[in-house]
């Protein structure tokens, strides 16, 4: 608008109304496809997997982990599904506690948004 008053032709206007809508424009599709990889659940790199396999492995009552899904939720902030075997043969009241024990341990990390672990079955090879 500066170029328009200054000069009096009015091309100046145009161009930048124009170049204001590319502008735009190329905002819009960037925005796009980041929040498609989200939407889509955008899987994350090997070494935060490895991380978080070892956080959850690593655990006094996790013998082994048979299953690990994890998707981005949010910037730096993922989802957990994984199977797991625990340490020894408690009755079902006392493995539910301990399985919501360890999602909360879990979900204190600031990586982590939700965990959701379940029992894995005896014949499932540990993830190593």
């Amino acid at each position: 608008m500066l170029a328009h008053q200054l000069t009096g032709d009015p091309v100046w206007d145009a161009l930048g109304s124009i170049a204001v809508g590319v502008l735009l424009g190329v905002v819009a599709l960037f925005l796009i496809r980041r929040n498609m990889d989200y939407l889509l659940g955008e899987g994350v790199p090997p070494a935060l997997r490895s991380w978080l396999l070892d956080q959850v492995r690593g655990h006094r009552e996790v013998a082994r982990v048979t299953y690990l899904h994890l998707e981005y939720v949010g910037p730096r902030r993922v989802f957990m599904v994984a199977a797991v075997d625990l340490v020894g043969d408690a009755p079902e009241p006392e493995v539910a506690r301990r399985l919501r024990a360890l999602e909360a341990e879990l979900e204190r990390s600031p990586m982590v948004e939700e965990a959701v672990l379940t029992l894995a079955t005896t014949d499932e090879p540990d993830l190593a």
